[in-house]
């Protein structure tokens, strides 16, 4: 699902940024990667480099304080998230763990990529899958961790989760991996061994494909 959920609030007018033009058509950048691989720290520099926006995901969560509705989500209710899916109003939509559900809106995301923008996704390799139904040209990176220890030194260093509930996300982190690279929803894959290098590495499969818009 799309689970990134900050709007670039500075993102570029056409006129900032030469990859933000009119006349080109815009590009939908998905980024997918098992949790702690550093896929967030990417996207945002991604984001600084290219200019675009982050696309605001819906969810059936509760807002927190700090948050604001139709900035960092769309917080609906559970009628209303059903609604959207009855009206097919989503790119791509899931139930997470049983309980909140999420979805990428599909108006905003094609508007943005109707004024030439680039559009990012930070999603799973499910919701990645749906997207490239539905809008086949868009670029799909999945990031990958050096090596399973790493990957499982990196989640215990993030401080957030007890012993337990980390080895539960390592578990799914590998599930991911296996779709992933077992599948052909992605155009490449790019291991984090060092955070500049990765995100080098990903700068310009994007640059080139931005080179390519006709």
């Amino acid at each position: 699902m799309g689970a990134s959920g900050h709007a670039a609030n500075d993102h570029a007018s056409a006129h900032e940024h030469p990859h933000a033009h009119e006349n080109h058509p815009g590009l939908l950048l998905l980024i997918c990667g098992p949790s702690g691989v550093g896929k967030t720290t990417i996207v945002h520099e991604l984001i600084r480099r290219f200019g675009g926006l982050f696309s605001v995901s819906a969810t059936t969560r509760q807002r927190s304080p700090q948050e604001r509705d139709g900035v960092d989500y769309f917080f609906l209710d559970e009628p209303t998230f059903q609604k959207w899916i009855d009206e097919d109003r989503f790119l791509e939509h899931a139930q997470v763990f049983g309980r909140s559900w999420y979805g990428t809106p599909e108006a905003p995301v094609r508007a943005e990529l109707a004024k030439g923008h680039m559009v990012v996704l930070d999603i799973d390799v499910q919701g990645a899958d749906n997207v490239r139904k539905r809008i086949p040209d868009s670029l799909a990176v999945f990031i990958l961790p050096p090596d399973e220890p790493e990957l499982l030194k990196r989640l215990r260093a993030r401080g957030r989760e007890d012993e337990a509930a980390i080895q539960r996300r390592f578990a799914e982190s590998k599930l991911e991996i296996a779709r992933a690279t077992h599948g052909n929803t992605f155009d490449a894959f790019v291991v984090n061994d060092t955070l500049p290098r990765a995100t080098d590495e990903v700068s310009a499969i994007v640059a080139g494909r931005l080179a390519d818009r006709t």
